[in-house]
């Protein structure tokens, strides 16, 4: 496996990656009319390119070295508060699941969040997704929840999920 920094021009591949993973995770979770809202929302080409523009939010595709393939992404953003990083992005497409990829960008983000010195990644995350175990089985822990207007008439019931680095 390989996080390759992403830049503009791999928009079209990240939108794509988002919609294989979105589809499978979501389509129990989500109308079809609230998952066709966020993606084109949170993953419009002017909202990416907003955030690679921001020099505190990072992108990297995953890499499947053996097959050469992209098989998701991750998405975070340091100083999100004081002393935290803040997880908005881990998408994997369904067939890579299972195979290490998500735990491996998992133990990447937190080599980069400890190379910033800071002491905490935060995250969101549907509070019927069952990601939410595998966060757990990663050492995050739920701090808080709430609900989230979004736009549109649609909201995020989600967990607040933490990972604290002890000193």
């Amino acid at each position: 496996m390989e996080l390759i920094k992403a830049a503009e021009k791999d928009i079209a591949l990240i939108q794509d990656l988002a919609r294989k993973s979105w589809e499978n995770t979501y389509a129990e979770i989500l109308s079809n009319e609230q998952l066709e809202y966020m993606l084109g929302t949170m993953y419009s080409e002017e909202e990416i390119s907003a955030h690679l523009q921001n020099p505190e939010f990072h992108y990297y595709l995953i890499l499947d070295e053996n097959n050469n393939s992209f098989e998701g992404f991750i998405g975070y953003e340091h100083g999100y508060e004081e002393g935290t990083t803040k997880l908005h992005r881990i998408y994997l497409v369904p067939e890579s699941k299972g195979k290490g990829f998500g735990k491996g960008a998992l133990e990447f983000l937190k080599q980069k969040v400890k190379e910033r010195g800071e002491g905490r990644i935060i995250l969101n995350v549907n509070k019927h997704n069952s990601a939410k175990k595998f966060y757990e089985s990663q050492g995050y822990k739920i701090y808080d929840e709430g609900i989230f207007h979004i736009g549109n008439n649609f909201f995020m019931d989600d967990y607040l999920m933490e990972f604290i680095f002890h000193k």
